[in-house]
């Protein structure tokens, strides 16, 4: 029965991260879930996001920082995050404590990598829009990962176990 769960959460999450409101729509939270797909196409659209992922894949940073309107895409971090999280919240997942916590420090890393991605440059190459947030996300996780379980320690201190 626990493997069923974990591949039920597992099939929300990777929904999710393919379009944000897809693992909500599979939930059955039909109204989040549509609310979720249309501020991703509304944020998707007015960033020029896939203008940018095309013009990163194509090696051309240049024009996908040129063509990205940063104040529009700072929101994705978040709203894609929040999704992946709150649709494996919705399939069962989510019990442990301060489970939440490396999706909430990567939204803040990648939406950080965002801001840096016109001038910060890793070993001489200027990743961009798409490729330094996404770089972003490992070092959110790995601290979220270490505040969990710091936050956790604390708490079982206070608690005396």
């Amino acid at each position: 029965m626990e493997n069923n769960q974990k591949q039920n959460s597992l099939e929300k999450i990777l929904w999710s991260i393919a379009f944000p409101g897809f693992g909500q729509l599979l939930n059955g939270r039909m109204i989040k879930g549509i609310i979720l797909i249309i501020l991703e196409v509304i944020i998707n659209l007015q960033s020029n996001f896939n203008k940018a992922i095309l013009y990163s894949f194509y090696g051309e940073i240049d024009q996908a920082i040129t063509i990205t309107n940063y104040q529009w895409l700072m929101f994705y971090p978040c709203i894609y995050l929040f999704a992946i999280w709150d649709a494996y919240k919705d399939s069962g997942g989510g019990k442990s404590p301060f489970e939440f916590i490396p999706f909430v420090t990567s939204a803040y890393f990648v939406t950080v990598g965002l801001i840096y991605s016109s001038t910060l440059e890793i070993f001489g190459i200027l990743m961009g829009p798409i490729w330094l947030p996404i770089l972003f996300v490992g070092v959110g996780v790995t601290i979220g990962l270490i505040v969990r379980k710091i936050l956790i320690m604390i708490f079982r201190k206070s608690k005396g176990t």
